[in-house]
């Protein structure tokens, strides 16, 4: 996903192969994951001749985020989580929290 995230464009399992450069994996592999990832619904994929071309279909922010959400989900008390993660944060991020709170208050 990290790859595919980088690039501005879609790309084929043959060009994701080149691109993965820490492990030496046969094409048939990285086919393979890609092929699992668009089923699962996180990448979207087009025809290009004989070949697919593959593209996150969300961003990596709209990806954490919904990790995030689900992360709230599990426990018993998203009041007692969300008040531990702010207390968790830097005072920068507090400051971002804080300003995008405003801004949905002011919608």
């Amino acid at each position: 996903m990290d790859i595919l995230w980088a690039q501005s464009a879609p790309l084929t399992a043959r060009e994701v192969g080149r691109l993965i450069q820490d492990r030496d994996l046969a094409p048939t592999t990285v086919m393979t994951v890609l092929d699992r990832l668009s089923r699962k619904g996180f990448l979207n994929r087009t025809r290009d001749g004989r070949a697919w071309r593959y593209e996150p279909a969300e961003s990596r922010d709209a990806y954490v985020t919904e990790l995030m959400l689900e992360a709230l989900d599990l426990t018993g008390d998203r009041s007692a989580a969300l008040t531990r993660f702010a207390q968790a944060v830097s005072g920068s991020e507090a400051e971002i929290l804080r300003r995008a709170l405003m801004e949905l208050e002011e919608q």
